[in-house]
């Protein structure tokens, strides 16, 4: 059986390394190259990224989403309001999302405060939306029990009936945008002496940038 062997399993690292000298001193500048790699050598979905949340009840839950934006302001996802990261954004608006590009040996991991996004950025992102997906976004009850997938393509149809090819954006609909105070930054290597470099946002505003041990 597969699960009586992975105590076994693992692999050693050796594709690339991270130094000091070499890193950039932006943050948003050195995940723009490691992004930029990571699409450049067809990554499966380069831009997936697990978010991590905590509600008020303190239980941590991950789920994978899509960055669609990432610049000065923050990196940006789209989803329902109402989900249940939706909920415990409400309820503790800090959160983390960590990217883990598999072929490349590297992991990306970001913390920070999360806003939404303006009512004219959703527009504009959801009007760029497929068809489907705009219906999907009205169809779906995120997160709630539903009692069939029989009872999702009813909705998708009532829906699709009703809005044809222009559907409004739902009003529970929308972006987030997780505004960073820390970066980490993980290349592995051979022996488990992994590269970790982290930057810590500063009350001046400047990066402090550390070596990690890994």
């Amino acid at each position: 059986m597969i699960f009586e062997k992975l105590a076994q399993m693992r692999r050693d690292y050796d594709r690339d390394s991270l130094d000091e000298e070499k890193i950039a001193t932006d943050p948003l500048v050195q995940f723009h190259r490691w992004l930029d790699d990571a699409v450049r050598c067809h990554v499966p979905e380069p831009n997936a990224m697990t978010l991590a949340t905590v509600g008020a009840s303190g239980r941590p839950a991950t789920r994978p989403v899509l960055l669609k934006a990432a610049d000065a302001r923050g990196l940006v996802w789209y989803t329902n309001y109402h989900s249940r990261k939706g909920r415990e954004l409400e309820e503790n608006p800090f959160a983390a999302l960590q990217f883990h590009w598999v072929e490349l040996e590297r992991v990306v991991r970001i913390e920070g405060r999360v806003e939404k996004v303006s009512a004219a950025e959703s527009d504009t992102y959801f009007a760029e939306r497929p068809l489907a997906n705009r219906i999907g976004a009205w169809a779906s009850p995120q997160s709630e029990p539903i009692p069939s997938r029989a009872f999702l393509l009813e909705r998708a149809a009532h829906f699709a009936a009703q809005y044809g090819v222009h559907p409004p954006r739902p009003p529970h609909w929308g972006g987030y945008r997780l505004i960073p105070d820390y970066w980490e930054f993980w290349q592995g290597r051979p022996s488990r002496l992994h590269d970790r470099i982290c930057y810590r946002l500063q009350p001046n505003g400047t990066w402090q940038r550390q070596r990690l041990a890994p």
